[in-house]
């Protein structure tokens, strides 16, 4: 939804049905709709079977006393947000003009980057920008990548996004996929390591769906009876603890897990496998909208950050 001052413009510089259209889809009800808007359920209930006969399509499923999108509704939906989010973002770039406010950045983020690095592009940039308000959701790189391209965030740090034509990828690095262990694991003196020596052990694995486990699963579908794990999880913040208190291997990149390596409770071995050589971070955003003022501050930012702090990474 648009922040007050935004919502306020478009009452006057959008038509009633595109509002409605968007309260109702985002409540999930016409009367849930009415009370966000403060307007007679009738009358979001006209504005959407207008907009529905205007445009000779089924916007919405009607279920009960639910609504649920047809196809036609999720791709105006997708509309309306990218229009909403491009006119925010012209709101804050005229109020800080006049000297009213500095701006928001939306940022979609994957765990690793989020514990290390990018509190640190968020510290440093809000000493220079302190008006700037940065919101931070924390996802999977698919979702990540979702929220970019569906105008949900402005700025994205994932790994590996899908090749979309919504999507810009405007800064990446590869890094190398390594074992994760104690300093007293058996395979912790060994000086080279492939995945297939590790699953001689029990493994902590990345859930599906994250890129790490599309890369590895590529390795293991080429190793016979390769199915040996400890625990399958989206976390990768509980493989590392996995890893400290249980003696089971993980997987990851560097990123991540910098304090653990600094203070000596884990190794990093990097395995040799050709397809865990370049798991990419990368920071997308939308190739169909510019960064507003804010949110280009912020990305500017970013860049400069990441080109300073990942070779001190690599070199660890």
């Amino acid at each position: 939804m648009l922040s007050g001052r935004a919502q306020d413009l478009s009452r006057n510089l959008y038509s009633p049905a595109m509002r409605y259209f968007l309260a109702a889809a985002e409540a999930g009800s016409i009367r849930a709709a009415s009370r966000e808007l403060n307007v007679a359920s009738s009358a979001v209930n006209r504005q959407i079977l207008w907009l529905e006969e205007a445009l000779g399509l089924q916007l919405f499923d009607r279920v009960g006393r639910r609504i649920r999108l047809s196809q036609a509704g999720e791709l105006l939906l997708a509309h309306i947000r990218r229009t909403y989010s491009d006119f925010e973002g012209t709101v804050a770039e005229l109020d800080a003009l006049k000297g009213l406010r500095r701006g928001t950045v939306s940022i979609a983020s994957v765990e690793s980057v989020s514990e290390k690095l990018l509190p640190s592009v968020i510290g440093s940039f809000r000493k220079s920008y302190p008006g700037i308000h940065v919101n931070v959701s924390i996802s999977s790189s698919q979702e990540a990548a979702r929220k970019v391209e569906a105008a949900e965030a402005d700025v994205g740090f994932t790994f590996d996004p899908p090749d979309a034509s919504a999507l810009t990828v405007a800064f990446q690095h590869d890094l190398v996929i390594g074992a994760l262990m104690t300093p007293d694991h058996p395979l912790a003196g060994q000086s080279k390591l492939c995945l297939q020596d590790c699953l001689a052990f029990p493994v902590a694995l990345p859930a599906e769906g994250l890129s790490l486990r599309t890369r590895i699963d590529l390795v293991r579908s080429h190793i016979p009876g390769a199915s040996r794990t400890y625990v399958e999880a989206n976390s990768l913040r509980l493989m590392r603890a996995l890893a400290k208190e249980e003696g089971v291997i993980g997987f990851q990149t560097l990123i991540g897990c910098e304090d653990d390596l600094a203070a000596g409770t884990l190794i990093f071995k990097p395995l040799t496998d050709a397809p865990l050589q370049a798991d990419r971070l990368c920071v997308i955003t939308s190739s169909l909208r510019a960064l507003a003022l804010a949110p280009g501050m912020f990305f500017d930012h970013a860049v400069l950050v990441l080109k300073d702090h990942l070779p001190a990474i690599d070199a660890i």
